[in-house]
């Protein structure tokens, strides 16, 4: 192998950053993902790692084409952003936690074949499950269960349609929008559970929340993306994903509006924002396809900025609602500033890489004469600029009158993560062709043009009215937003308690029997005369029988034993005869 694995330097800088002292950890931190990035950009296309395997089968560890290339890419800078934000962290759990998740991620992005695929996969989801668990509250550990949970469905799912594809010899990955077999199925909700998609979305909604605060940077960064480019890489054209992905875009926005955590209604938005590139691997031309993988890039950066931005007010107040937060603008300047340039970026305004990602999408729904396409998804983007750039900045950090205590300092590494993410939001979008040259298929598309920027400004302006005009409405309210989650979380707890309340029933059943057996066997034992019925002449005519065994109060007469004698011996002499 003349090739470095990026996604084997994460997991080996995670194990090394768990094991040295904590002095040295921020360093590990800081400079195992800049070296997993360096043997990223190291991998030219084309580039394969095989691995000899059994039964005459190769493991595909590296197979670098353009698709997965911009894909490891991406992956590998936010590695390196992400571990720069949690320089600080103390936890070496948390540091093992996210450097073999995003290891995972570039290891499932990087594979050729479908049982290295599987590997890397359950190594995302084991992993990511501690950045939510080491929280350490209530509420993370009961989210990280229902997290377990989802993902051992989703990932048997993917592994029995692997098993399926394997089994018949099919053992490289690839388009398999051929055949719409059980293969097919299996693996399709595998990966939905992974990419969000409704109903089965609540998942996301619920753990992201309540990880840590550097945990959930990674979270919003690698899981769905990952389920993004799996989609693009087995079901690219499959025409019905593309309304999917425009239920996922509309209904994480109106979410989002209502919502009042701000990691919540975040999370919210990677549900809307990674429907627009479930619709174009739906609509599945070149544009739609370099569509979904740009706004994918785009996403990554913008949606860890404002999860870094999130983080930062979280660990600098304690408080979590917007509608106790306020006037955090003249308080917290830079994170003020790096907030507005991620929602600005994913709000799709000009200048910033949300722009000249998302218009892509919508382009190519417009030309594919998708037309109720491309309007629903300008209609999402009206929700995401209301939620975020008009909500979020006006409550938390420009209004006036909540007097919010700077109680922590916010640690340097947090600052110059933040800063990262926001010039590369800026510089992306200002130099597309610094995205668009990696893009996996050819294609001529130029964002700046009047129609996109008039387009846009007007749909932006417009939004902003209905919120100046309802201004004194639209603060989220404290109570809880029921979602779909519940329809099965529900029913299912009180299934799992039926059952264990029907398990302890039996299990108590099962144990009084045993007792009782128990029990009779030591009376047996103690006096083995009852069980043969033969009471004791002097207690004839009572009912009481001594405790413990007595040969004088037991003795049988005479004849019993002869009679007994007697008998055995006739049965043997008549067996003996007909012998």
């Amino acid at each position: 192998m003349s090739n470095l694995h990026p996604g084997l330097v994460l997991i080996a800088t995670g194990i090394i950053a768990a094991i040295v002292p904590k002095s040295l950890r921020k360093y590990v931190l800081a400079g195992g993902p800049l070296v997993a990035l360096a043997a990223m950009f190291s991998l030219s296309y084309g580039a394969e790692w095989v691995v000899p395997f059994i039964n005459g089968i190769d493991l595909y560890l590296i197979q670098v084409d353009r698709l997965n290339w911009v894909f490891g890419l991406i992956f590998s800078i936010m590695a390196a952003i992400g571990g720069i934000y949690s320089m600080h962290n103390k936890s070496w759990m948390e540091a093992l936690a996210s450097m073999c998740y995003a290891g995972g991620a570039l290891g499932v992005t990087l594979c050729g074949d479908w049982m290295t695929l599987i590997f890397f996969w359950e190594l995302m989801a084991a992993s990511s499950l501690f950045l939510i668990w080491c929280n350490n509250t209530a509420k993370s550990r009961k989210a990280g269960f229902r997290y377990l949970l989802v993902h051992m469905f989703g990932g048997n799912m993917l592994l029995a349609g692997i098993f399926l594809k394997v089994s018949a010899g099919d053992v490289m990955i690839g388009n398999i929008t051929a055949v719409h077999d059980v293969a097919f199925w299996l693996i399709l909700i595998g990966v939905a559970v992974n990419a969000a998609i409704p109903p089965i979305h609540g998942w996301l909604v619920d753990a992201y929340p309540e990880g840590t605060i550097t945990g959930s940077v990674f979270l919003s960064s690698f899981t769905t993306k990952v389920a993004v480019y799996c989609l693009i890489r087995m079901f690219a054209g499959t025409e019905w994903l593309m309304w999917v992905g425009v239920v996922m875009a509309l209904y994480g926005a109106c979410f989002a509006i209502i919502e009042n955590d701000m990691r919540r209604l975040l999370a919210y938005h990677i549900v809307s924002q990674v429907g627009f590139m479930v619709a174009g691997v739906g609509i599945g031309t070149d544009l739609a396809l370099n569509g979904a993988t740009a706004h994918a890039f785009s996403h990554i950066l913008y949606k860890s900025l404002l999860f870094m931005c999130a983080g930062a007010v979280i660990y600098a107040t304690g408080i979590r609602k917007i509608n106790q937060l306020g006037g955090l603008g003249k308080k917290m300047p830079f994170v003020f500033i790096c907030f507005v340039i991620a929602a600005f970026s994913i709000s799709g305004i000009p200048l910033f890489n949300g722009f000249i990602s998302k218009s892509i999408t919508i382009t190519a729904a417009m030309e594919a004469g998708y037309a109720p396409i491309e309007l629903l998804l300008q209609l999402a983007s009206v929700g995401t600029f209301l939620s975020i750039t008009m909500k979020m900045i006006y409550f938390i950090f420009i209004r006036e009158g909540k007097d919010v205590e700077i109680k922590n300092p916010i640690p340097k590494n947090m600052y110059v993560a933040m800063g990262i993410g926001a010039a590369l939001c800026t510089i992306y979008g200002i130099f597309p062709d610094l995205l668009y040259r990696y893009l996996p298929f050819a294609m001529e598309y130029h964002p700046f043009t009047v129609d996109h920027i008039v387009q846009y400004i007007q749909l932006l302006g417009v939004a902003m009215i209905p919120f100046m005009m309802y201004l004194s409405h639209m603060e989220p309210h404290e109570q809880l937003t029921l979602d779909t989650d519940w329809l099965y979380r529900k029913p299912f707890a009180a299934l799992v308690v039926s059952i264990s309340s029907l398990v302890c029933a039996v299990r108590a059943a099962l144990g009084e029997i045993c007792r009782v057996v128990y029990d009779t066997f030591n009376q047996l034992a103690k006096n083995p005369m009852v069980f043969l019925s033969l009471a004791p002449r002097a207690m004839a005519d009572t009912d009481k029988v001594p405790d413990k065994y007595d040969a004088d109060s037991y003795r049988a007469l005479i004849g019993e034993p002869m009679i007994i004698i007697m008998t055995v011996f006739l049965f043997a002499v008549v067996f003996i005869a007909f012998i």
